[in-house]
């Protein structure tokens, strides 16, 4: 049932696409901090799961950008009569790239601060049969050699409660 965990991320999307949604809350951050950051542009979102190394090699990676998919998925058959009732752990991974090291780490703070005030506003039901609770668990990856010099990887992952018939 591949199709719960991409309904779930493609649903995550959908919220940090719209109004008000990432790009909104960066702006509120980016005012706070008094910073001022790249905008993710439509074609910086992408739905897959794949390396850093990877997407500068084949797709001329722009960055930032943010990427969202599905980790893993469970069906636990909490609804006996369900096709499917279980849990999605979505990803949010946001990607920093810069030609400093300094500054990157507090760039990438920014970015997935905006990303976690995206769930926030959208924690309940998500519809078509999904529920995000509202937890999640931030992770921050080391600083590596590509994109424009440097890029640094967050992660944020949560879980989505899916029923589908």
């Amino acid at each position: 049932m591949a199709s719960a965990g991409k309904r779930a991320a493609r649903r995550a999307l959908q919220y940090l696409q719209a109004q008000p949604g990432l790009s909104f809350n960066l702006d509120a951050l980016m005012q706070v901090e008094g910073v001022t950051l790249p905008d993710v542009g439509l074609k910086q979102y992408s739905e897959e799961n794949a390396g850093q190394d990877l997407m500068d090699r084949s797709a001329g990676s722009r960055y930032p950008a943010i990427h969202v998919y599905c980790e893993k998925y469970a069906n636990t058959l909490r609804e006996k009569f369900r096709t499917f009732s279980g849990k999605a752990q979505v990803t949010v991974e946001a990607r920093v790239s810069q030609d400093r090291v300094e500054g990157l780490g507090a760039a990438l703070a920014i970015y997935m601060e905006a990303v976690t005030r995206v769930l926030d506003q959208h924690r309940g039901d998500w519809g078509n049969g999904m529920f995000y609770g509202g937890g999640y668990e931030a992770a921050f990856g080391a600083v590596k050699h590509g994109g424009r010099n440097f890029v640094q990887t967050g992660k944020v992952l949560f879980e989505v409660e899916v029923s589908l018939d």
